[in-house]
């Protein structure tokens, strides 16, 4: 067990409409194989390991400047077509620590991240078209900060949203391996000229440039707060 000495960055997600899938078990057993990756994947950015806690719902806990939001992201791509939630919480943690398991640990940082997640939920019963399927916050804190990242989620969200299926595989292509629309065009069995219809339609420069400004953003947060 670890003190639980400084703030942390508590991740809490949750699977929606879990209980309507027809193979939720195979689902719950792919978000494990998951988090088992993110868990060994970033190792050292990670305080508690992720884990599945209510069957679909799970957290982690990671160090205040922690790429949350490329995981986040990660689990994403890994589990769609599957849609999840996710509530992030800034805070201290009020118990022990035990770094191979995030079950147990309570205080502001999972306060806030629950805040949050239930946030998502409310969001999604209005039908707000503006809404996000992941929020942040410094729990405690009014900051003008946290609401301008929300407002860059939104416009992920917003993004995500509007994408075909080909928009979307080819967008996290590039996102994944990178290269040129040429390499691109070479994995996906295509052509060129058909990647950058997709790549524009897909806003997909606006939106990896909002991803890497968000995650910036969210990192430079212990500063400023």
């Amino acid at each position: 067990m670890k003190h639980a000495a400084g703030r942390y960055l508590a991740v809490i997600g949750d699977i929606k409409d879990s209980r309507d899938l027809e193979n939720r078990g195979d689902v719950q057993r792919q978000l494990k194989a998951v988090l088992d990756q993110v868990n060994s994947q970033y190792r050292g950015e990670i305080v508690s390991e992720f884990l599945i806690t209510l069957g679909d719902e799970f957290q982690g806990l990671m160090k205040i400047s922690g790429p949350v939001l490329e995981i986040i992201k990660y689990i994403q791509r890994k589990m769609y077509p599957v849609a999840l939630r996710f509530g992030i919480g800034i805070g201290e943690i009020s118990t022990e620590i035990n770094p191979y398991a995030a079950i147990g640990a309570d205080g502001p940082a999972y306060y806030g991240a629950r805040e949050m997640i239930g946030r998502v939920h409310a969001d999604e019963k209005k039908n707000k078209r503006t809404g996000s399927d992941i929020r942040l916050c410094l729990y405690g804190k009014k900051s003008f900060e946290a609401d301008r990242i929300n407002l860059l989620l939104s416009m992920i969200w917003m993004i995500e949203d509007d994408w075909s299926k080909d928009q979307r595989l080819t967008v996290w292509d590039m996102m994944e391996k990178g290269g040129s629309q040429e390499e691109c065009a070479k994995r996906m069995k295509t052509h060129q000229s058909t990647i950058a219809r997709r790549l524009s339609a897909g806003r997909y420069y606006l939106y990896r440039e909002t991803l890497d400004i968000t995650e910036k953003s969210i990192q430079l947060l212990e500063e400023k707060s």
